[in-house]
């Protein structure tokens, strides 16, 4: 195809994002759902050409940048929190829904339970891109953070499971390597994800200009996934790691003016891309059908194995999620009777730190003569040259785990996971383009491989229309209604976080007498973000609120700096 015709195509595609996401907001459709049908109208007309991508271009030129954004903006809180649910979700589910589509399409299209299995691992994950639309509906965050991280992590289950699968067609697979092949791919990449993150951090905050820092950002999810994929570990899961390392450490290493440089020219790449790997999948679908054989009768095949391999996952997932669901209530009551004693605990070492004479020796001994016998034990291990259970550093570490245990129970009681979640957590597991680039991977020699191709198209774009066509409905059902309770605690965190900000700014002006007024404004919103990410770092606070507490006061540093040097005021 000559240059121009390739321009010509792009600055088309540029136009139709850009209308499909205008059009969007006026019609209230997801516009990656407009973009793919839109895709595949265009496909057919006359004189358009079959357009083929090779599938290593979404792999690992479109996926990291979506992955690493996604994931350096998910708050890391909510992810450690929901880390057991979502690897149950990204591993243990894939597993699942693997093995028993496999087990079906094998039977229905004649083909090796290997082959079988193969599709069902393309058709099993979730897609980070198709969980874009859930987030765009307005899906509870509790169920977006569990969403959002397994369709980080499940590519790397799912595309273990495939290669195993195609080399256990080609009678070369045994289960130990399958075993040490996933935990290759994920500590492996796990291991230079983290390496990239922290370093492209570090390079980053020597730089004062946010346009090359910028610029660094936009090589660092490839940065990771590239060296990932070369040495056999996953390229997918490396990006998200760089994410989470980015997005944790980015508000105390990076200005605010790189950070906000970043969030702007990131939500352009977004978009770009999201709705660029939406387009193509519909523009895809002629040359599909094209390359497959109509002498079965093959649109029918596709048509039914499609329509019950999508029932077929879902109900999988719904089954799952019910057993998931009932698991986390369950760990949820089990933790509810500790944290009365946390509350003892906690506020005996901030007695303690805060007057070590004044305090006993332990929180719970109210009898005298155990006091007495604690406090003689005390003097014995001082003559014994033992350290001291009490020195200033080991409450301080026990504050910090007993608040983070604590405000883990608060989330958890204010933020339950019942039936209604659930339902929003089964029916927001979409399919998309991640499972027609995986198929893309297939051999040539592939028994039936152009209808494989086209059944996972039909699956995973049936999955994209249905459900995220419906989902502003299924969440409009089963959403939660917002009560006067929830909106009295809402204002009293709002209000306690504010008593934070307004303490920390009080702190801050009486530590050094004699700053310019400038200097003091900078230095306290310095401790402000400073308590803002420690906040953050416990889990004391909702993610949301968090994030705006430090957007408000980026955006008032920023305005700071504006005005000249620090002293100049």
């Amino acid at each position: 195809m000559e240059a121009e015709h390739v321009v010509i195509l792009l600055t088309v595609a540029l136009l139709c994002v850009a209308g499909a996401t205008a059009l969007s907001n006026a019609i209230r459709v997801a516009a990656p759902l407009l973009l793919v049908v839109v895709g595949g109208v265009v496909g057919f007309l006359p004189g358009v050409p079959s357009l083929e991508i090779e599938p290593e271009w979404v792999l690992i030129g479109v996926l990291p940048p979506l992955l690493f954004s996604a994931a350096a903006s998910m708050p890391t809180m909510s992810f450690r929190r929901e880390l057991r649910s979502i690897t149950g979700l990204s591993v243990v589910l894939v597993v699942l829904s693997s093995l028993l589509l496999g087990w079906f399409f094998s039977t229905t299209l004649d083909i090796s339970l290997a082959w079988g299995v193969a599709l069902g691992a393309i058709v099993s994950p979730t897609d980070a891109v198709a969980t874009a639309i859930a987030r765009r509906v307005g899906v509870p965050g509790r169920v977006l953070t569990m969403l959002e991280g397994e369709s980080l992590l499940n590519d790397a289950s799912a595309l273990v499971l495939l290669r195993s699968a195609v080399a256990a067609a080609a009678g070369g697979v045994a289960l130990g390597g399958v075993v040490l092949d996933f935990l290759w791919a994920v500590a492996g990449a796990a291991l230079i994800g983290f390496v990239v993150g922290w370093l492209h951090l570090w390079l980053r905050s020597k730089l004062d200009d946010p346009a090359p820092s910028t610029v660094i950002s936009y090589a660092a999810p490839f940065l990771a996934a590239v060296p990932a994929e070369q040495l056999g570990a996953s390229g997918l899961v490396a990006a998200v790691v760089a994410g989470l390392v980015t997005g944790y450490g980015a508000p105390r290493l990076l200005t605010p003016r790189a950070r906000l440089s970043d969030s702007q020219n990131w939500k352009t790449v977004e978009l770009v891309l999201e709705s660029g790997i939406f387009l193509l999948m519909g523009l895809q679908l002629h040359g599909l059908i094209t390359h497959a054989d109509h002498g079965r009768g093959t649109m029918f095949t596709v048509a039914w194995v499609a329509a019950v391999g999508w029932l077929g996952s879902v109900l999988i997932r719904a089954v799952y999620v019910a057993s998931l669901v009932a698991s986390m209530s369950r760990r949820t009551q089990r933790r509810l009777p500790h944290q009365e004693r946390m509350k003892i605990w906690q506020d005996y070492l901030e007695r303690r730190l805060a007057d070590p004479d004044a305090a006993p020796e332990f929180p719970f001994a109210t009898d005298p003569r155990r006091a007495a016998a604690a406090k003689a034990a005390k003097a014995a291990a001082v003559r014994r040259g033992q350290p001291s259970p009490w020195s200033t550093e080991r409450i301080t570490m026990m504050l910090t785990r007993l608040r983070r245990e604590r405000a883990t129970i608060d989330y958890l009681v204010s933020n339950p996971i019942g039936p209604r979640e659930g339902g929003l957590l089964v029916w927001a597991g979409m399919r998309g383009a991640v499972s027609l680039a995986a198929a893309q991977t297939l051999p040539s020699d592939t028994p039936e491989r152009a209808l494989l191709l086209l059944v996972a198209f039909a699956l995973a774009g049936g999955s994209l229309l249905l459900q995220g066509a419906t989902l502003p409905l299924v969440v409009g059902r089963l959403s939660r209604p917002v009560t006067d309770e929830d909106r009295q605690g809402a204002a009293d965190e709002q209000e306690r976080l504010l008593e934070l900000l307004q303490q920390t700014a009080e702190q801050e002006r009486a530590r050094i007498p004699g700053r310019g007024l400038k200097r003091v404004e900078l230095d306290i919103l310095q401790a402000q973000r400073k308590a803002v990410l420690d906040a953050r770092d416990d889990g004391v606070f909702d993610a949301e609120v968090l994030t705006h507490a430090l957007a408000v006061v980026d955006a008032q540093q920023i305005g700071l700096e504006l005005r000249g040097s620090p002293e100049d005021g």
